[in-house]
């Protein structure tokens, strides 16, 4: 029923920036309904959360990501985004985007993002 398509990874110098999309569609769906949230995994370790936004623009971060990382969502273009600042080799990671409705839960492709010089 959703279908999230990532964009915007790639490959960036320590101290760099990324900005991250992930667009949202399907057939009858409420955009504004869902949570989302940003999740990565780098190879041999679990995907951890990176950053959460709820349907009331409520957001949470990983300690590791707090104070570079934003989350923000625009419910009218069915978009949600993370602005990564500062960024470290320990970042590198393919990031999925992920959106919750009930007892339904949904997962981008995945954008990879790599950090090194």
């Amino acid at each position: 029923q959703l279908q999230l398509v990532e964009s915007g990874g790639g490959l960036v110098q320590p101290g760099g920036s990324l900005r991250l999309s992930c667009a949202a569609s399907g057939t009858g769906i409420i955009f504004s309904r869902y949570a989302m949230g940003w999740y990565r995994q780098a190879p041999g370790k679990q995907r951890e959360l990176v950053a959460t936004i709820t349907t009331g623009a409520s957001t949470n971060y990983a300690d590791s990501v707090k104070g570079r990382f934003t989350i923000s969502r625009d419910n009218a273009k069915n978009t949600v985004s993370l602005q990564m600042n500062s960024l470290k080799p320990e970042d590198t990671a393919v990031y999925y985007c992920n959106a919750e409705i009930g007892y339904r839960e949904y997962w981008g492709q995945g954008t990879q993002v790599t950090v090194s010089s």
